[in-house]
């Protein structure tokens, strides 16, 4: 009969190293996921392609590593956890170092597709991870400081690019995302505690059957892809926003409007501590009305409105996010049915809805500026608020 150990507590010495080792490969995992975000209206110059060819950098790493959650979450039930964080993070710092010498368009679309593969192993299985390893009172508290580190990653990948941008181009600025995220990797194999309460187990139909039919499980899953793919498709738009008139910033100007990753970073973490004491159903429709309201004041022209929009969004979307994610592990834990697999469905629709929904960005800006962009992105976070609104009505198996 196996023992199961009490989980780290907030102040202890375990979650300590779990939070700085799962902070460090968030943020290195999303640096080098949307490195080329920043990059976009560069790439299409170096390259001679069009906005909606060059967002195809962004939506062909998103989409490997979306496909490749689906095989990574089920491995994790049987390889185990840590040892897949491990080598995801090392892989994908390998192939950024290869990023930055692509000679031409296709190979380096090739690399962000293999590297969009090598990133799944650490976002498949760290909230399984944490499920695990976390004392259960403070599940949705440790999801959200995980989930800020992405979007440190998020923000600081992009700044990088963009400021290096600027100085060499960009090669420049992808061999600065590689030396971040080789720097991160090094800090996720040190301090990392290993698994305690991991059991490996076969993963089984019977478990797929579960996290495939729970209708709690499928409304999350759908969330990932609409909130997700509203979110990308807004900041795949405005680098061309920035750069064109009458702003007409260069990459690095345009790449400090991803400082309101900060604002997404600590509304991650207050939605998870609210969580915890209001409860999963009510946090998260807040969070999607927060997101419709950033949407319609970029509407505006005045630059620093445009930024407060993005702000505003980017604080709705990450406390939907957190809350969401951790959600899932803990709804699929309750049901019987694999937290790696839900995990990694989850994850997978996460992406998808990025890869889709951000690659169609390119055409709704090409097509009807930035009106177009934000009608997608208010249509699709509405469809988050009804799916969230509807959770509100099916049965509860754990604390929402």
């Amino acid at each position: 009969m196996t023992t199961t150990l009490p989980g780290h507590r907030p102040g202890s010495s375990g979650y300590r190293r779990l939070s700085i080792a799962l902070f460090a490969a968030g943020l290195a995992t999303f640096a080098m996921l949307y490195s080329t975000q920043a990059l976009l209206p560069e790439l299409a110059t170096a390259f001679d392609v069009s906005p909606s060819q060059s967002a195809i950098s962004v939506s062909l790493a998103t989409l490997g590593l979306g496909v490749a959650l689906l095989i990574a979450g089920p491995a994790s039930e049987a390889l185990g956890r840590t040892k897949l964080m491990r080598w995801s993070v090392i892989a994908a710092a390998a192939i950024a170092v290869l990023c930055v010498f692509a000679p031409n368009w296709p190979t380096l679309l090739a690399l962000r597709g293999i590297q969009g593969v090598a990133l799944a192993g650490l976002p498949a299985v760290a909230m399984a991870y944490l499920r695990e390893e976390v004392h259960q009172d403070s599940h949705a508290r440790a999801s959200g400081l995980y989930i800020a580190g992405t979007a440190v990653g998020g923000m600081t990948g992009r700044l990088v690019a963009g400021g290096l941008a600027d100085l060499g181009g960009w090669r420049t600025a992808l061999g600065g995302i590689a030396v971040l995220g080789v720097a991160c990797a090094v800090l996720l194999l040190v301090p990392l505690p290993e698994s305690r309460n991991f059991t490996a187990t076969r993963p089984s139909l019977k478990q797929t059957g579960k996290v495939l039919k729970d209708p709690a499980l499928l409304a999350l899953y759908a969330i990932a892809a609409t909130a997700m793919g509203a979110f990308v498709a807004v900041y795949n738009a405005t680098g061309f926003r920035l750069a064109a008139a009458p702003y007409e910033l260069g990459p690095g100007l345009a790449s400090l409007v991803f400082v309101v990753y900060l604002v997404g970073s600590a509304s991650s973490a207050t939605a998870g501590r609210l969580a915890d004491s209001y409860g999963r159903r009510t946090v998260v429709p807040i969070g999607c009305l927060v997101t419709l309201a950033g949407v319609a004041i970029t509407l505006t022209h005045q630059l620093a409105l445009v930024v407060l929009g993005l702000a505003v969004m980017t604080a709705g979307f990450f406390a939907v996010h957190g809350v969401a994610s951790g959600w899932v592990a803990a709804r699929a834990h309750a049901t019987g049915g694999g937290t790696g697999q839900a995990a990694s469905l989850y994850l997978f629709a996460y992406y998808l809805g990025s890869s889709v929904f951000g690659g169609i960005a390119g055409a709704a800006w090409t097509h009807a500026a930035w009106p177009g962009v934000a009608a997608e992105a208010t249509v699709l976070f509405v469809i988050t608020l009804l799916l969230a609104l509807a959770l509100r009505r099916v049965p509860s198996r754990v604390r929402s």
